[in-house]
């Protein structure tokens, strides 16, 4: 979101849809664990089409490789040149992306690569954005941390060799307002799962 929200602000860029993966046995996004209709929930209220494409829980690498190819090349005969991600610093992630996309004549964008992720928490939570952490990894923070709104206090609380962005996968959030936003997507947080004996999971319902 914070990488989106910086292209757009920056213009040069004409964003033409959102993408994302997810695991049709659940019907939720991989490691985030939100439901697939919340993430379309989220696009709507941005104005902007979601391309999903769905994967089993069981699927390789190579399955992974051969639907994203099959998407990227009808985008980009329909005339998109670039891919925007919001990787701040795993070099190997990086290269990996930037390697895919080159295999079909395509670009790879980083908007937040190499920003100091102190300054990018406080600045995504400065500009407005509203956010809910939905999953975290067990080995680094407890289950007292999921279900809990990502501000400042959050931040303040996490132990000290944890990312303040989650970068290296310590926890993943659904963001449910912002600047631009269209309306505010009200959830709330209900019940808290362990699963794989590893990662804590907050199920997010919409207020009736």
């Amino acid at each position: 979101m914070h990488a989106l929200h910086e292209v757009m602000a920056a213009g040069g860029y004409e964003v033409t849809a959102l993408l994302s993966t997810y695991n049709t046995d659940s019907n939720r996004v991989f490691m985030h664990g939100v439901r697939i209709e919340l993430l379309r929930e989220q696009t709507r209220s941005l104005g902007l089409p979601l391309i999903d494409i769905g994967l089993g829980k069981d699927h390789t690498s190579a399955d992974y490789e051969s639907a994203m190819r099959a998407v990227l090349m009808r985008e980009k005969a329909s005339g998109v040149s670039a891919v925007i991600f919001g990787d701040i610093f795993l070099e190997d992630l990086r290269q990996y992306r930037v390697d895919r996309l080159e295999t079909v004549g395509m670009n790879a964008v980083f908007p937040l690569w190499k920003r100091d992720t102190k300054e990018l928490a406080r600045r995504f939570i400065s500009l407005g954005y509203k956010a809910v952490v939905t999953c975290a990894d067990g080995n680094e923070l407890g289950e007292e941390y999921v279900g809990r709104e990502y501000d400042l206090e959050f931040i303040q609380s996490l132990p000290a060799a944890v990312d303040p962005c989650g970068e290296n996968g310590e926890f993943h959030t659904f963001v449910y307002d912002g600047p631009n936003f269209r309306m505010k997507i009200e959830v709330i947080a209900g019940e808290k799962i362990l699963r794989d004996n590893r990662f804590w999971f907050c199920e997010l319902d919409v207020e009736p």
